[in-house]
């Protein structure tokens, strides 16, 4: 290993003299006209003594500490490694923007993470602009850790591939089936037990239970101030719920290969319908669009919502622990996936893909690009791996018969919730540019009310959810154009239609609007894109 680790800086140190022919650094444009050079100085070890590193700061890191610096996963790291990383962070609230201030400013650190996904034209674009360089033959040469992971996960390597074949980024994944999902509807349990009810699965099932909710007291205080349901327009996309019994999202998605649009299908019509007539009878919560978090809380807390969706640790955890010095019966649970028939599978519901766009790409202005990719590899190892998921041993976790298990620093700090206090020490609560770990969320959800949400909301089809796809450069613009103006009228006639302000036999109307708008097209460009990625 000592041996390979000393070839390994002798190739750089020859690299960087521009020794040994054509090097990875050559191919993705170190030399190229107008680089600024940065420090090549390594520490013994081969890393880079000094990076500039761009990133948004979480908020669970913001709420206490100030700087990615202060996690101790990177004060670790840099004792390991011997690099001093100068962190840069982005207002709060004004991340994109920032983000294309820096790369049209050519102004650039040594790494960027990011959300790719966002970047309009796609890594290709940066890539082509010299922002970011090709990392294909580095990851090559001189990750193995990464190289590793995605030999052994080719579906991986497909997702971080761009259609150009230009693999741009070290990626954060989420490296089991049970991490993809943490959100769905979530219901007060001890209400359909006082009234004797099962959980809902299909609408017509939902509408008997929330019709039940509003009529039959199920708080006990005498009163009729029940309110069934808080319908979330904000989380129909992420969940499903509802809208995806009947095998159609409120945006894009496919049926074997071929891309539609939800809200012009004759399915939406029937969702609307449906919600309409659920508001009508006063089902769900007229305040529904409000965005005051404190007045969720409060219908939640005291006992007057009885159904929502959310998250497995913000939602069920997060009430379940408000509630807990209350006393009484209040109990929550993770209701199914909608379907409309009883018995069959529930077509869609919520997955995240592995990959979603984030992780750290290297910048043209990185003076020894060979020297980052081995920092960056370093988290992708097992040392590394257990470093980012989990902290430090001794502080916030120990190994018990070999489980990494978080310690009541963690799992019962006194003053922090649990994604705070763990982002003291590592970034599993979030993300970042090394592998998830399902054990992680077996701790951050160990509520027996958690387990069990996520292992219902697992069980759905979403074979129709569409992976992660862009427009390439040329789509990029009229694609964008096309789908603000849809995006704005759609969020407009969706309320309207459920609050009746819009009958819904304008429906017809509605979608003709749309596809002036120019839906069609941006189907085709979706199409474009989904069939570049089958293709890869």
């Amino acid at each position: 290993m000592f041996i390979s680790l000393i070839m390994s800086v002798l190739l750089v140190l020859a690299a960087c003299s521009g020794e040994g022919g054509s090097s990875a650094s050559e191919q993705s444009g170190e030399n190229s006209p107008g680089k600024e050079k940065g420090t090549d100085k390594l520490t013994e070890s081969g890393y880079p003594e000094e990076l500039t590193y761009w990133v948004a700061l979480n908020p669970n890191v913001s709420a206490t500490l100030k700087n990615a610096g202060d996690i101790k996963a990177y004060q670790r790291l840099e004792d390991i490694t011997g690099t001093k990383v100068n962190f840069q962070h982005p207002p709060a609230g004004s991340e994109q923007d920032s983000f294309n201030i820096m790369v049209s400013s050519g102004d650039l650190p040594d790494v960027i993470e990011h959300n790719w996904a966002a970047v309009a034209g796609g890594p290709d674009k940066l890539i082509g602009d010299g922002s970011i360089i090709r990392l294909n033959e580095l990851i090559e040469e001189h990750a193995p850790h990464l190289k590793k992971v995605l030999d052994e996960n080719p579906e991986y390597k497909k997702m971080i591939t761009s259609d150009d074949g230009n693999i741009y980024v070290f990626p954060f994944l989420r490296g089991d089936e049970y991490l993809l999902t943490y959100n769905g509807l979530i219901i007060r349990q001890d209400w359909l037990d006082k009234l004797g009810l099962d959980m809902p699965e299909t609408i017509d099932e939902w509408h008997a239970v929330l019709t039940a909710f509003k009529n039959g007291d199920p708080n006990g205080n005498g009163q009729a101030d029940e309110i069934p349901l808080r319908l979330d327009p904000g989380q129909i996309s992420m969940n499903k719920a509802f809208i995806g019994a009947w095998g159609i999202t409120d945006s894009f998605y496919q049926v074997d290969g071929k891309v539609k649009y939800g809200p012009i299908q004759p399915e939406f019509k029937e969702f609307l319908q449906t919600m309409s007539s659920w508001y009508a009878e006063g089902l769900i919560d007229p305040d529904y669009l409000s965005g005051d978090s404190n007045l969720w809380d409060a219908k939640i807390t005291n006992h007057t919502l009885g159904a929502f969706t959310g998250y497995t640790g913000s939602g069920i955890g997060r009430y379940m622990q408000l509630m807990e010095d209350e006393g009484g019966d209040f109990n929550l649970a993770g209701a199914p996936n909608v379907s409309l028939n009883k018995g069959e599978i529930p077509p869609l519901g919520q997955m995240d893909s592995p990959f979603t766009g984030y992780g750290a790409a290297i910048t043209s202005k990185n003076a020894n690009p060979e020297a980052a990719v081995r920092w960056l590899d370093y988290k992708y190892g097992e040392e590394g791996h257990i470093l980012f998921n989990f902290g430090i041993e001794g502080e916030s976790y120990t190994l018990e018969d070999g489980y990494p298990t978080y310690t009541d620093k963690v799992l019962k700090n006194e003053s922090l919730p649990i994604a705070q206090a763990l982002a003291q020490y590592a970034m599993a609560g979030y993300s970042g540019p090394f592998v998830q770990d399902k054990r992680y969320m077996e701790q951050y959800s160990s509520l027996p009310q958690q387990t069990e949400a996520i292992e219902v909301w697992m069980k759905a089809s979403n074979d129709r959810l569409m992976p992660l796809i862009s427009p390439n450069e040329e789509e990029a613009a009229r694609y964008a154009s096309i789908m603000n103006d849809v995006k704005t009228y759609y969020d407009e006639m969706l309320n309207k239609f459920i609050m009746g302000v819009e009958p819904v036999d304008q429906f017809d109307s509605f979608v003709e609007t749309i596809k002036s708008m120019g839906i069609e097209e941006a189907i085709a460009i979706q199409q474009a894109a989904l069939d570049r990625y089958n293709s890869r």
